[in-house]
């Protein structure tokens, strides 16, 4: 009897791996949903977008990109969490979201870590300081100078977003006192910016390449170790002046957990062709982005890391969001 039973769990273990196995095989064979928590315009829908047209034309099926803003990225990341666990809505994030909300707000509906599985890395992405011409501005030396003999104000795209740890970090290296001011996403703070309100602003290239491409804004740092691809003019705030500055923020996809490791394995190896990809690359670096492929096992590893370091940087800015 017991070697019966024994036999019979071998023999449903196997039908489950193999239903799993052929299902992703046929991955997808109906419309996928990619949710991105933020407005239209931002780097996680510009780059959701870029991907999402390169996995429908590869799958031959329908890849929508739904925008649910709102809570810091809460809400749609709540909505990825809570949908079916299937591989049809995923959820385009970047490390702000996972990394830090968890940190940040106090009652989260949600786990950013336990109620997510890994998929796929697409990208980093440099942030870039930002400000307009009429400040007289032109140098984040020129920067720094006039923070150190008046009031300066930087804009975020909130409380304990990265915009806003960006510019905590850049006050400790250069030893000034910027004064931070929160709005409800990136764009008001740009807005508030070009009209003079603020005088600069810490955010993804994606979000103003428009205005430093017409010189509405004039760029003065990127925050990644290296110069953004397509913008080689802009210097790194590491060379200009505080060596080890390195922030380049990753972006990436997210299924809600319990997703079946195959069709997880499916989409993370269609997304590492498709960055393999010339015209991705292109497409990418003309948005100041490079291509970040890795296994969903890395991508793990990964927001272990920046939950852990992410973590401390808002606990040491005292930022909560009840």
């Amino acid at each position: 009897m017991q070697i019966e039973w024994r036999l019979c769990a071998a023999g449903c273990a196997l039908s489950m791996f193999a239903a799993a196995t052929a299902g992703a095989q046929s991955y997808p064979d109906k419309m996928v949903r990619i949710v991105v928590p933020q407005a239209p315009g931002g780097a996680s829908d510009t780059l959701a977008r870029i991907m999402g047209q390169a996995l429908g034309e590869q799958w031959k099926q329908t890849v929508v990109i739904e925008n649910r803003a709102g809570a810091g990225g809460n809400i749609g990341m709540e909505a990825v969490a809570r949908a079916p666990a299937d591989g049809y809505t995923l959820l385009m994030s970047y490390v702000g979201n996972q990394a830090i909300n968890g940190a940040l707000y106090r009652n989260l509906p949600f786990d950013p870590k336990r109620d997510f599985a890994p998929v796929a890395t697409l990208a980093t992405l440099p942030f870039v300081a930002v400000t307009q011409p009429n400040t007289g501005i032109a140098s984040l030396a020129d920067l720094v100078a006039a923070a150190k003999r008046q009031k300066i104000n930087y804009g975020s795209a909130g409380n304990g977003s990265v915009n806003h740890l960006l510019g905590e970090m850049f006050n400790a290296a250069a030893q000034v006192s910027m004064t931070h001011v929160p709005y409800r996403g990136a764009a008001p703070a740009i807005q508030d910016l070009m009209g003079g309100q603020i005088q600069v602003v810490f955010t993804s290239m994606p979000s103003v390449k428009g205005f430093i491409d017409n010189r509405s804004l004039v760029p003065l740092a990127v925050t990644s170790a290296t110069r953004a691809p397509g913008y080689d003019a802009i210097p790194t705030i590491a060379e200009s002046g505080y060596p080890g500055f390195d922030v380049s923020p990753w972006f990436g996809l997210f299924a809600p957990a319990g997703t079946p490791p195959a069709v997880v394995n499916k989409i993370n190896a269609d997304v590492n062709a498709l960055l393999a990809n010339r015209a991705m690359i292109d497409k990418f670096a003309a948005q100041g982005a490079v291509p970040y492929p890795t296994s969903p096992q890395t991508f793990g590893k990964i927001l272990d890391e920046d939950i852990e370091k992410w973590g401390k940087v808002v606990r040491d800015s005292g930022a909560v969001v009840e």
